[in-house]
């Protein structure tokens, strides 16, 4: 069933719901949320947004709620063109035309009732050739429909209104936004305004104005160089980002949505959070007979291109996620999934990922074996903790003659392999290097476990 906020009112009961779809979440209240999910006891909830909550945003961060992102943009949809600056009529006024040259519309945001007629009458005289509609909240719901009814058939060529549009509406042909006083508005209320144009084949042109007499303040500046610095297609995550840090995470277990978190600093409040979460869970679990087992400290440290390129991951945020998902995978299976997903988002991983996905199973084996440092040391590598017999360091000598065992310190000192096994021959790297050391430790170390 598609509905409104209707679907939450009382006197809606469901007979065997399942899962609740909740589109632009950032228009529903704590409560109305609380009460999805206490609808039914088992409900899967999925919510939409450009721009979430600063609440949700922070519970996905900590890890009570997941979160994935959409990067990739519809076909031929262009990023919105956006300019930020103090207020000029002949800026509006070449701002309409340009758009009027093209046959297209635009929308003109003053989001003040009392004073939007005058706004509507001064769009009329600066452009006397344009078509000029109202449309605000407070007006009569049949004249509404009819004036946005006739925006969407070309028979207004701006339209004068309140933030009323900042969501649900597609209008392809309407691709310049003007908003008036925009250092008055939210960065999220921003960013889905700019989200109005620029929704067909056309560039979309967004400009956010401020009174030029009267300074920003602090937070307002913010917002607009957020606004400015992220028009890019796919940066809603990155903007509620910024609006998370400038209005606070709220309160998790009440009903703020925003809240003020200098006392402690954000990156400290997340790792607080997360460590509180992380805490719960293990807890949890072991009430349940399923404590978490915590994987194994393992250092690599070798000539290895093992990363994430700008060019492959662009997004700051997502980057770091696939670092920390590649770090806590605890098998090969996990691994392979993880493959499947980086290439279902991003493409064919190329070289250096690959070897970053190599280095996470080397340190898989190196767990295996309890080998806790494989580490590049001057002209050798150093390979620790290990405990070899008298039979593993007679194989040592036998297939590295250079190599040094030291018992008291449990560790392994051998110089660094070539591609031809002489001296002066080019130094293994890469992927060549870590099945190399896969195939020493296995050797050193496998048979002594039998």
């Amino acid at each position: 069933m598609v509905g409104t906020h209707r679907l939450l009112q009382t006197g809606v009961r469901w007979k065997d719901l399942g899962l609740v779809i909740v589109d632009e979440e950032q228009r529903f209240g704590v409560e109305h949320k609380e009460h999805i999910t206490a609808l039914r006891t088992y409900v899967d909830v999925l919510t939409l947004s450009a721009t979430p909550i600063p609440r949700t945003l922070e519970m996905s961060l900590a890890g009570i709620r997941e979160m994935s992102t959409i990067a990739t943009p519809p076909e031929d949809r262009h990023p919105t063109l956006t300019y930020v600056g103090a207020y000029d009529d002949k800026q509006v006024t070449a701002a309409i035309r340009r758009e009027l040259l093209r046959d297209g519309q635009v929308f003109y945001v003053h989001n003040r009732v009392s004073s939007i007629d005058r706004a509507a009458r001064k769009i009329q005289d600066l452009v006397p050739e344009a078509r000029v509609a109202i449309a605000h909240g407070q007006m009569n719901e049949d004249l509404l429909e009819r004036t946005v009814g006739g925006f969407w058939h070309k028979e207004y060529d701006v339209l004068v209104c309140t933030t009323i549009v900042e969501n649900g509406l597609d209008i392809s042909n309407a691709n310049t936004l003007v908003v008036e006083r925009s250092d008055t508005l939210g960065l999220s209320q921003l960013h889905q305004l700019r989200g109005r144009v620029g929704r067909g084949r056309e560039r979309g042109y967004a400009y956010f104005l401020f009174p030029p007499e009267h300074p920003l303040t602090e937070t307002a500046h913010d917002r607009l160089a957020t606004i400015a610095q992220h028009s890019d297609l796919g940066s809603g995550a990155a903007v509620a980002m910024k609006d998370l840090e400038i209005r606070g995470a709220g309160n998790i277990l009440g009903a703020e949505q925003s809240g003020h978190i200098a006392g402690v600093g954000f990156d400290l409040y997340i790792r607080l959070v997360g460590e509180a979460v992380a805490a719960f869970r293990k807890q949890a679990g072991a009430g349940e007979g399923e404590e978490e087992q915590q994987l194994a400290d393992v250092r690599v440290d070798l000539p290895i291109d093992a990363h994430v390129p700008h060019d492959y991951v662009t997004g700051e945020r997502l980057r770091l996620e696939v670092y920390r998902k590649i770090a806590e995978a605890p098998d090969g299976a996990a691994l392979d999934a993880i493959v499947e997903e980086l290439t279902d988002r991003y493409g064919e991983p190329p070289t250096a990922v690959r070897n970053l996905l190599a280095v996470a199973a080397f340190r898989q084996t190196c767990r295996t074996l309890g080998v806790a440092e494989v580490a590049a040391a001057g002209a050798g590598i150093r390979v620790g903790p290990v405990e070899l017999p008298d039979s593993a360091q007679l194989r040592l000598k036998r297939l590295h003659p250079k190599a040094a065992y030291k018992p008291a310190a449990k560790l392994v000192t051998l110089p660094k392999p070539t591609e031809s096994g002489r001296v002066g021959a080019a130094p293994l790297r890469d992927v060549a290097l870590l099945e190399w050391c896969t195939k020493l430790l296995t050797d050193l170390l496998a048979p002594a476990r039998v």
